[in-house]
């Protein structure tokens, strides 16, 4: 940010690599890893350079705000001597396709809540799992709230699922028939984790597989199998949907 905000520039090298070597705590000299670092220099990167756009990253992560940063006057004084430009300078300038990849606001999910087999009867219940495990159908909270579970769940503006207040996503990596279906940690770049909802058959899609979402009710599982319009197990509802996003959304993928 420095280097923009101040005149200068940087270049993209596709080809080159980035690595980071950590000082080993056994080392005898001064380690600034010590404490919540990554919390303090996220703050004094927001308070020095970000302006009013800091609020944001507060917003995202509130815990930021009480960091203890200690002076910021020497950094402030030296972006007033270079007469360095505005964050929003560098947002509309520079980082100008930021918010279509990366929005400081969360865009409105394409469908929420409950996710509904329509053969079954039953609900996608993630269970709070880890990574790579996987998960099966339960009945729906909705309909029996005595036994609990995850059942809130999100198709969201990155094209994935995910369970609601989770960033683990649904992720298929084969294509295989019955392919498992399990949760990895969300990386917004669709691939495996990329999701459909085709509102005309009730289908859930995954483009990189061509495989849609599909159960065994008896078993409460679920796995992805070759898309079958007229197949009931492939049919799923939603809570909530938001049809005018939807069909928005699956035009630009």
């Amino acid at each position: 940010l420095q280097v923009w905000q101040c005149h200068g520039a940087l270049l993209d090298a596709p080809c080159s690599r980035v690595g980071h070597i950590y000082r080993c705590k056994y080392i005898p000299f001064p380690n600034p890893g010590v404490g919540d670092f990554i919390s303090r220099n996220y703050r004094r990167v927001a308070e020095v350079w970000m302006d009013e756009y800091a609020e944001f990253l507060y917003k995202r992560k509130p815990l930021l705000r009480t960091a203890n940063v200690g002076s910021l006057s020497k950094q402030k004084a030296v972006r007033q001597r270079l007469n360095c430009k505005s964050f929003d300078w560098f947002m509309k300038e520079i980082a100008f396709d930021q918010n279509k990849f990366y929005p400081a606001i969360e865009p409105e999910d394409s469908a929420s809540g409950e996710l509904r087999n329509i053969a079954a009867n039953l609900c996608v219940d993630t269970q709070f799992q880890g990574a790579h495990e996987k998960f099966g159908l339960r009945k729906c909270i909705s309909d029996d709230p005595v036994d609990g579970g995850e059942q809130t769940l999100r198709l969201t503006f990155w094209h994935d699922i995910r369970p609601k207040g989770r960033t683990m996503c649904l992720d298929v990596s084969t294509s295989v028939n019955q392919a498992p279906i399990i949760l990895y940690s969300c990386h917004g770049m669709k691939g495996n984790q990329h999701f459909k909802f085709l509102p005309d058959t009730k289908q859930l899609f995954h483009p990189i597989s061509a495989l849609c979402m599909d159960c065994d009710a008896e078993r409460g599982e679920i796995f992805m199998n070759p898309c079958d319009s007229e197949k009931k197990t492939q049919k799923w509802s939603w809570t909530k949907t938001n049809l005018k996003l939807i069909l928005e959304r699956n035009k630009e993928t």
